[in-house]
């Protein structure tokens, strides 16, 4: 299933360049021949068909390597967040069950200490220099090898245990299929119209779900996928300018990033022939201001980790309905259902809970029973904990997560639609909204805002910007000014903690 990318985009396609790097450019056949060599290499160490075996690293090429030539031997991957502690790092080894991680050559020397209290991992392989104790990966790949011959996997057959953020305990296992990781990026590639003709830039964690949908449906359709091991707003827009990239894939932040860039003029950005965005609700006015700029439409998208990536989106050559998350993915099903009865679906414009269902949804998570039961009902719609509401023409739009919801006076705000009022002001940068304490009201709605490189605004200001568009309940009560947003490793912006900037 997963495990066959690879090789048949490297029979049709053999010498193309499929990865770009700023270390190595790798062609398809180089791809698969190396990830054949990292697939012998584990065989010959014992990992077999069922194993666990964990990716902690930033975005680089021995990232992608390493994941075809895990699924090669019929392991089941693990791909880590790379903003994880050790201590969280150790939590999801024990957990899974690995038996051996890759990792960046700057979290070898913690992950082989946490390793030694993990009793089932044997072997800890560098992307870099290897301590005592550590695999070097360029031996791995050192001398040509055949891939294992072991069965293809079955479509139901377990292919990645993918951890949730954790926002509240310990992260929970999102288990997927093969059929759920290859009809996403199967399915993904086909309503954004992917060929072998298209170049995607992309700064997206490869260990997040959006990350490996972008690269490997870039790769199922036999494009280039353009590779940085991290966001920056000028690394983006040079890329897409030297490379003649058709597609940029991102997060609201991102945008709003490159939007505010002082130098977003000097880059030529008419290669672009449509971006996706995803991760967070976005603003209509950054979708209007980013079409203008690029000339080529923004689509957006909506996914999880539960569904091995996308849920919904817009189809290239449907409406693109600004504000709208799409429609759902063929095959799959999509609700809003009652918050009080899942089994009900709300009527039209009415909120609701999102739910899902079809061969996307997870198998549930790893040795979690009852936090399976909870997500998913006995007739397998899952829970998403998004808040939607549907249009008569059956276009979804969220309006926040349900648990970042802000209840002032018994009322129900949603920061997402306070945040989309403000981010059309002419002097906000990036703006978050939050929940602050109140002894009257319990809660009340706090903005913080990046203002723009040479812009200014007072507090009254913004506020009266929100007054002529939302409900007097629902407006910022205060705004903090800062610096910048805490963000996760794919870019979006972390509500939680806000309180943090005080």
């Amino acid at each position: 299933m997963i495990e066959t990318i690879l090789p048949r985009a490297a029979a049709r396609y053999g010498t193309k360049t499929a990865l770009i790097t700023e270390a190595r450019a790798l062609s398809y056949a180089e791809l698969d021949a190396l990830s054949d060599r990292v697939a012998a290499a584990l065989a010959g160490r014992g990992i077999v068909p069922g194993n666990r075996v964990s990716l902690y690293s930033q975005n680089r090429w021995e990232w992608v390597v390493a994941y075809h030539g895990i699924l090669k031997t019929g392991a089941v991957v693990n791909p880590i967040n790379v903003m994880l502690t050790p201590k969280e790092v150790r939590y999801v080894l024990d957990d899974c069950g690995a038996r051996a991680i890759f990792c960046e050559p700057e979290k070898v020397l913690a992950v082989l200490d946490v390793a030694r209290e993990v009793p089932g991992v044997e072997h800890v392989v560098s992307f870099g220099e290897a301590p005592p104790g550590a695999l070097p990966f360029d031996a791995l790949v050192a001398a040509p090898a055949a891939r294992p011959a072991v069965p293809v996997a079955a479509p139901e057959a377990l292919s990645t245990i993918a951890y949730t953020s954790g926002t509240t305990g310990h992260p929970k296992g999102a288990m997927q299929s093969h059929r759920a990781v290859l009809l996403n990026c199967a399915l993904t590639a086909t309503m954004h119209v992917r060929t072998d003709r298209d170049v995607v830039v992309t700064a997206l964690p490869a260990p997040h779900v959006y990350g490996n949908v972008v690269i490997n449906s870039i790769f199922m359709a036999g494009g280039t996928v353009v590779l940085m091991e991290r966001f920056d707003p000028e690394g983006v827009l040079a890329r897409i300018e030297r490379h003649r990239a058709t597609l940029f894939e991102g997060v609201p932040a991102m945008y709003m990033t490159m939007l505010a860039h002082p130098g977003l003029g000097r880059f030529d950005l008419s290669s672009l022939t449509r971006c996706t965005v995803g991760g967070q609700t976005i603003a209509e006015a950054t979708m209007r201001a980013w079409e203008v700029r690029s000339g080529a439409p923004l689509i957006e998208l909506w996914g999880m980790t539960e569904l091995a990536g996308l849920g919904t989106t817009h189809a290239l050559y449907a409406p693109n309905v600004h504000g709208s998350i799409g429609v759902a993915l063929p095959g799959i099903e999509i609700r809003v259902a009652s918050f009080d009865d899942p089994g009900r679906t709300v009527p039209a414009g009415d909120p609701g809970e999102l739910m899902v269902r079809g061969p996307i949804v997870m198998q549930g998570y790893y040795g979690n029973d009852a936090a399976t039961r909870e997500t998913i009902e006995p007739d397998g719609w899952l829970h998403t904990g998004d808040v939607a509401v549907a249009d008569a023409a059956g276009y979804f739009r969220i309006v926040d997560r349900r648990k970042d919801m802000i209840i002032t006076a018994g009322y129900n705000v949603y920061p997402a639609e306070i945040e989309r009022v403000l981010a059309t002001h002419a002097a906000v940068a990036m703006v978050a909204v939050g929940p602050t304490p109140d002894e009257v009201k319990g809660e009340l709605a706090r903005a913080y805002v990046v203002l723009r490189a040479g812009a200014s605004a007072t507090e009254a200001e913004l506020i009266d910007h929100c007054r002529f568009q939302l409900a007097a309940y629902k407006l910022p009560r205060s705004v903090k000014f800062v610096a910048d947003l805490p963000k996760t490793s794919t870019g979006k912006i972390m509500r939680r903690e806000l309180r943090t900037l005080g």
